[in-house]
């Protein structure tokens, strides 16, 4: 044991005289490409110990083992665990490492007698720094596949095949291939292989379905894997559901089907669909027909210093993910879940632990359900049931846990509420919403809802409003009729009047002409007689 030690640091030591970390630079081209290809010859033959040494972890920490599994004894859980710590590489290597030690190592029957490994001409090969890791493992993983079904000779032929082509030896030596063009080569062998074709399409599935997490990479967790159809037609009904921008409109009214006409979409379809599945966790998980962990409903714990809530710099830890959240995602599962005070000394005692401040409860969820009906932003169609509850004043700020103080808010539009500048306001315990400036420049507060109740008592509000408006309209129109009716007797009344004036002052002309007749028939009588008598 002590010889492979001493063996190593000197070849180590040996290493860092002659290639020390600058020499490349004054190196020409040439020499630089040799010397390339001779540092990856020496760490073929340092990968080829490195999968031996993997291998033998692997089988030492078997799960027919029990609790004797070199991992268990060592305190892990696995051997990826215990290959992990040993050596500081992440868990797909320690993974790719034992996969290409297991099935390049030698094996023992149940009889005493030795075995030749699963795969002999990639355990030469890599035995001798003729093939790279990467180019097994490509092997490895491609052709196991077909081990149950293909016929051995054409097995152990693809095999060697691929393995000439990767050092050398094969139909275009002396060129070797690269990892890249051995996958291509490696597929194509499997697929001819597999002679009974492919196995039933759901035997094949239920083995290979699967949902993978992999690592944070800028702030993000990569998500992938293999759904049955079945199970993909369902999650892409709940998409096309949640996705569709006038789901569940029937009890709109025209108002606000005009309102969802000019909101502005600012998501992807693969944000929107993230933001559903951010929905559908959170109903799952407070639906309470999940195992409970540690006796309580699965809830992610989230910690952070009061200090940087406060001071709006820092960042916050999610349990079970290492990559650290913001502190907008922290508030955001603040104003959700509660807030739980623990005060430490310096040297990480606990002094003080508060009670969970307490969120809404079951009750008040309820009532806020049938007076909101869902997320509150117009054009949002995500139902009540997948909405979390908004304190519309923080709690930090005094916002009590009052219906008069929650609001339903989808995961995206709670999210982003700070940002996004949607404002927010009860009046009166009603919720009031004012869009942001590039929507409404006039800035209004509107009373919202989507309550099919609460719409419906709209719309009879609105009938009563258009009923006395009704009402109105036949008393001021009757008023004008009475109105008209006497300007016009009035009318009648003032032309009688007149008429009759007419008629008066005819009559006294007529009698001032009568009387004017008879003055002047005496007056003429007159005269006559006055010459009579005086002749």
């Amino acid at each position: 044991m002590a010889r492979i030690h001493d063996a190593l640091d000197e070849v180590g030591a040996m290493l860092a005289v002659a290639f020390p970390g600058d020499v490349p630079r004054g190196l020409g081209d040439d020499e630089l490409l040799l010397t390339a290809g001779a540092l990856e010859a020496l760490g073929r033959l340092v990968d080829a110990q490195r999968t031996v040494v993997a291998g033998e972890v692997a089988e030492r920490s078997r799960v027919e083992l029990g609790t004797d599994r070199l991992s268990a004894r060592k305190g892990c859980r696995s051997a990826v665990e215990l290959l992990e710590r040993v050596t500081q590489i992440s868990g797909a290597e320690a993974r790719r490492r034992m996969t290409v030690g297991s099935a390049t190592r030698s094996r023992t029957a149940f009889t005493g007698e030795p075995l030749v490994a699963e795969h002999p001409h990639v355990a030469a090969a890599l035995s001798t720094g003729d093939l790279g890791l990467d180019t097994a493992y490509t092997i490895v993983h491609e052709l196991g596949r077909t081990r149950t079904v293909a016929d051995p000779a054409s097995f152990d032929a693809a095999e060697r095949a691929l393995v000439d082509q990767a050092v050398g030896a094969g139909d275009g030596a002396p060129i070797r291939c690269t990892a890249d063009e051995v996958t291509v080569q490696a597929r194509a062998w499997a697929a001819f292989l597999d002679q009974d074709g492919p196995e039933p399409d759901d035997e094949r599935a239920m083995r290979r379905r699967g949902v993978r997490l992999g690592r944070s990479r800028d702030g993000l967790v990569a998500m992938s894997g293999e759904l049955l159809p079945e199970i993909a037609a369902k999650l892409k009904r709940l998409f096309d559901a949640h996705l569709s921008p006038r789901s569940g409109g029937g009890f709109l009214t025209d108002e606000q089907r005009a309102d969802l006409a000019v909101q502005a979409e600012t998501r992807t379809t693969d944000q929107q669909r993230h933001d559903a599945l951010a929905a559908i966790i959170d109903t799952a998980a407070r639906s309470g027909e999940h195992p409970s962990i540690g006796g309580a409903a699965p809830t992610v714990l989230v910690s952070v210093r009061a200090a940087d809530l406060e001071a709006g710099r820092g960042a916050a830890h999610a349990d079970g993910i290492e990559t650290p959240i913001t502190l907008r995602a922290a508030r955001h599962m603040i104003c959700t879940g509660g807030i739980q005070a623990v005060v430490l000394d310096d040297a990480g005692r606990i002094l003080h632990l508060g009670s969970p401040e307490r969120c809404f409860t079951p009750h008040q969820r309820r009532a806020i359900t049938l007076r909101d009906g869902g997320c509150l932003i117009p054009g949002c169609s995500v139902p009540a049931a997948w909405c979390e509850i908004h304190h519309v004043v923080p709690d930090a700020h005094g916002g009590p846990t009052h219906t008069d103080n929650g609001v339903l808010l989808c995961w995206f539009h709670h999210r982003s509420i700070d940002t996004s500048g949607w404002g927010i306001r009860m009046s009166r315990g009603t919720p009031q919403i004012r869009p942001p400036i590039w929507l409404d420049p006039n800035g209004d507060w509107r009373p919202v809802t989507t309550s099919p109740t609460r719409l419906a008592d709209l719309h009879d509000l609105n009938d009563r409003h258009d009923l006395n408006d009704r009402h109105d309209l036949n008393d001021r129109h009757d008023l004008n009729d009475r109105r008209d009716l006497n300007d016009r007797r009035d009318l009648n009344d003032r032309r009688d009047l007149n008429d009759r004036r007419d008629l008066n002052d005819l009559n006294d002309r007529r009698d001032l002409n009568d009387r004017r007749d008879l003055n002047d028939r005496r007056d003429r009588r007159d005269l006559r007689q006055d010459r009579r008598d005086s002749a």
